[in-house]
């Protein structure tokens, strides 16, 4: 069991995004994430934060992909905590977004705000935060900016997000545009964190893209936070050159 001051480490091997071809050790298919997270559990990860593909190798919410990936790490890796995803990459609208959850009933999921926000069918929503807590499913909000930190602050004040064991992601970087996360960016995220109504008892977790990753990550530790690291944002090590694999990276890390 993790302690409340301990770091937690979370690999997210692949997203939704990379192929094969930005990195040859991606993980795409089931077997090939287990093995990952077989091997990144080995060299220090808690926890998985894993995309399924299909057979064409596209990210998917399916439920039966997600099942069948559950199955075969807690088989395997009995130890590390798993984490789903919910990201739409443009695909899929929120409904389908709570409906996987509503069908796998996962442990633990990412839900990024914007994303489950943006329908405005607040019954829905908050039906979907609060049978998540009734649950025992752990939801990792994540956060793109700043100003999500603030808007999730509104909807807890509004009874839309329960505020129990709130987790957050913050996000340094971004994909679309190619910016890189720098250490400073976490700054604006936890100076906006301490004046909300989220300081007490929220825990952060930072992910980052690009080269800088391990030094983001080393200011989120410092500040009592947790870590995420792995090809979803980043398959360079902090020389620029390519990372042998995820577990790699994720013993440079530890």
């Amino acid at each position: 069991m993790k302690k409340p001051s301990q770091t937690l480490v979370m690999v997210a091997p692949n997203g939704a995004r990379k192929t094969k071809n930005d990195h040859p050790a991606l993980p795409v298919t089931i077997p090939e994430i287990v093995e990952t997270a077989r091997a990144c559990h080995m060299a220090g990860a808690d926890a998985i934060h894993a995309h399924t593909r299909d057979g064409d190798g596209h990210h998917v919410l399916d439920a039966g992909y997600s099942r069948e990936m559950l199955v075969e790490l807690s088989r395997v890796v009995p130890e590390l905590e798993v984490q789903i995803t919910t990201e739409a990459v443009g695909r899929y609208s929120p409904d389908e977004q709570r409906q996987l959850v509503t069908e796998v009933m996962p442990k633990a999921v990412s839900v990024a705000l914007k994303e489950m926000t943006s329908d405005d069918n607040v019954a829905a929503q908050r039906k979907f935060y609060f049978d998540a807590v009734e649950a025992n499913i752990k939801v990792q909000h994540i956060l793109y900016t700043p100003d999500d930190v603030i808007q999730l602050g509104v909807f807890v004040a509004e009874g839309r997000i329960p505020d129990k064991d709130l987790s957050m992601l913050f996000v340094l970087g971004q994909y679309a545009t190619g910016k890189p996360g720098l250490p400073e960016d976490l700054k604006e995220f936890l100076s906006t964190l301490k004046t909300s109504d989220l300081a007490d008892g929220a825990r952060f977790m930072v992910c980052a893209f690009g080269q800088m990753e391990q030094a983001c990550l080393f200011a989120a530790a410092k500040a009592g936070g947790d870590c995420r690291v792995g090809f979803e944002n980043n398959h360079l090590r902090p020389d620029g050159t390519p990372a042998i694999d995820n577990a790699a990276q994720v013993a440079s890390l530890r």
